[in-house]
């Protein structure tokens, strides 16, 4: 069940990508759902996600303080 969410994040922040404030409240809502270890493994994807996007990268800053709590 838990990678179905994981999956299911990357999905949801796929399709509101267009909207950078969309993009990080869906960010927000993962974080506080995911486990640990997929926190991690969706910075990792984020990063590469985001490289052509910079208005997404702020997004990083959000999951990298959420990883710091952790």
């Amino acid at each position: 069940m838990a990678r179905a969410i994981y999956e299911y994040t990357k999905t949801v922040l796929k399709k509101v990508s267009f909207d950078a404030e969309l993009f990080f409240k869906e960010l927000e809502k993962a974080l506080n759902r995911l486990l640990p270890f997929e926190i991690e493994e969706l910075r990792i994807w984020l990063e590469k996600f985001t490289a052509d996007k910079p208005e997404l990268t702020p997004s990083l800053i959000a999951i990298n303080k959420k990883k710091e709590l952790i």
